[in-house]
């Protein structure tokens, strides 16, 4: 027993070239409908700025620019505390941030960003940096920071030190505080003028 197939009858070339028309049709309307939908304002700021003179990016996509060169080769690591002055913006303009004095910041301790820009720098030096989102707070908002903001932060390195010793400082410092709450002053101080120390006996008493 055989199954005779029927035979499909032959389209004519004049539907296929109609059908075509209307693939070609759509396929310039949704072209056209992508152009006119508003473009992501943190992508056409990073893909403008890279280009910007003087203007480096790194594999990360973090961009920076050195506006003044530090002294020798030494920089920061994750083990280490930068000590900075910082000023940190927003794309319009903002200041959401500033640093009122030297600011000692671990290097891990910020965002990823902010502690790859840190690892690019020499004592001394100053840089502009632009964090993308993905490198900042993503899509969280921190306080005056909207989400998926770029940040652009003004840095200046001025010292940084392994955060093992910045804790060794600390501590010596703390005890030299309990050794002059015990001491009732700070070891070696001058007795006061026209009078004993404290707790001791006037001579000829």
């Amino acid at each position: 027993m055989s199954i005779t197939a029927v035979p499909m009858k032959p389209i004519r070339r004049s539907i296929l070239v109609y059908v075509w028309i209307g693939v070609a049709l759509a396929l310039v309307a949704a072209a056209a409908l992508a152009m006119q939908a508003p473009a992501d304002p943190v992508t056409s700021f990073l893909a403008k700025n890279r280009h910007a003179k003087g203007v480096v990016e790194t594999a990360s996509g973090l961009q920076y620019k050195v506006l003044s060169p530090g002294q020798g080769d030494a920089k920061p690591t994750d083990a280490d505390v930068a000590l900075v002055n910082y000023e940190g913006k927003l794309l319009d303009g903002t200041t959401f941030d500033k640093s009122q004095q030297p600011t000692p910041m671990p290097v891990t301790g910020v965002v990823p960003g902010f502690s790859e820009a840190l690892k690019l720098m020499t004592k001394g030096s100053k840089y502009q940096f632009w964090i993308k989102p993905s490198l900042g707070y993503g899509d969280e908002a921190k306080g005056p920071i909207p989400a998926h903001s770029v940040l652009a932060f003004t840095v200046e390195l001025l010292d940084f030190i392994p955060e093992a010793t910045l804790r060794q400082m600390q501590m010596q410092q703390q005890m030299q505080m309990q050794q002059m709450q015990q001491g009732g002053g700070a070891p070696g101080a001058v007795p006061p003028a026209g009078g004993a120390a404290p707790g001791t006996v006037p001579p000829g008493q």
